[in-house]
């Protein structure tokens, strides 16, 4: 792997469909209404944590291994909505084996409100 540096950034995008919130209400046992039956304009409210996959995409796909996630939901998701996540390194320590990172995380809706704040600490192997 290439050595992270400090400001490097990420971003994914997704929109959570109906069936998806459904899925994840019947996997994490959160079967509240409010995921599961529609509010008057036909969307479902999509749980935090499933919006806390956008990072955890991310995160994935860096192959890091985290160690906290100090998560912040600060607005409602609902279906149908477009949300956008930017991962930025905030600090990268190189040790012996690997880099301690932090990151911060904004997650925004359509409209650029914020929906989801993170930092995340974790592990970047050298060897991949």
């Amino acid at each position: 792997m290439s050595r992270p540096t400090e400001g490097e950034t990420y971003t994914f995008e997704r929109t959570f469909t109906t069936d998806e919130v459904r899925r994840f209400a019947d996997l994490s046992g959160d079967t509240q209404p409010r995921h599961t039956e529609p509010d008057s304009e036909g969307r479902l409210l999509v749980h935090g944590l499933l919006t806390a996959t956008l990072p955890t995409k991310i995160g994935g796909d860096l192959e890091m291994l985290a160690h906290t996630m100090d998560l912040e939901f600060r607005r409602p998701v609902h279906t149908g909505e477009r949300i956008r996540c930017e991962w930025t390194h905030e600090r990268v320590e190189e040790r012996a084996d690997d880099y301690a990172v932090t990151a911060g995380v904004v997650c925004t809706n359509e409209t650029g409100e914020t929906v989801l704040t993170a930092s995340i600490d974790g592990l970047l192997r050298k060897d991949g």
